[in-house]
């Protein structure tokens, strides 16, 4: 019989000293620290296209537009993670006074890669509904043309569209940005 080693758990004041001077970023959830991947050519790409179209659009707004070194904190679950993309309007609210970690992200993008679309799209994105401030989460394909956009209607309830068609928009309504498909999926080559 051999023994299964014990996970081993950590503080999150741990994590985050440790998180500091790392060389590859984490999450942390439940008291357990987990190594995230680096992302494909496509998965890049995607998430350059949508920072400049988001950054340029957001110039002279009360809105900022964040990449994926920009931590998040969920303070009623305690994930801290690292979405894709993130924007925060109406200023910035900081875990602790920490200057690498936010708690008021009004929208969070993940780019799907195949090893993480169900994690994205199922316990990520209902932790991340714990968040009172996330009006949108959106959902991009690294691996073919597909964007899944939920919005937040009330505490509860949020709506779903599913846009698949080259010549359509993506919107976001939180901060009145649209952006034509063939935008977000430039220099993408789809196997």
């Amino acid at each position: 019989m051999s023994a299964v080693p014990a996970t081993k758990y950590i503080t999150v004041e741990a994590y985050l000293l440790q998180e500091e001077t790392a060389s590859e970023k984490h999450e942390y959830f439940g008291g357990e620290v987990f190594a995230m991947s680096g992302g494909s050519i496509n998965h890049n790409t995607i998430s350059v296209n949508m920072i400049g179209e988001i950054n340029a659009f957001l110039k002279g707004k009360n809105c900022q537009v964040f990449n994926s070194d920009q931590k998040i904190h969920i303070e009623s679950n305690g994930l801290f993670t690292y979405p894709d993309i993130s924007i925060v309007c109406d200023g910035i609210k900081r875990f602790e006074n920490r200057n690498d970690v936010i708690t008021n992200p009004s929208v969070i993008i993940e780019v799907l890669s195949p090893s993480t679309s169900g994690y994205d799209r199922g316990q990520k994105f209902k932790l991340y509904r714990d968040i009172p401030s996330l009006k949108e989460y959106i959902l991009i394909s690294s691996t073919e043309m597909l964007v899944e956009q939920y919005s937040k209607q009330s505490e509860h309830i949020w709506s779903f569209r599913e846009t698949k068609d080259s010549s359509a928009s993506l919107q976001i309504e939180t901060i009145g940005f649209s952006c034509p498909l063939d935008e977000v999926f430039r220099n993408v080559a789809f196997e």
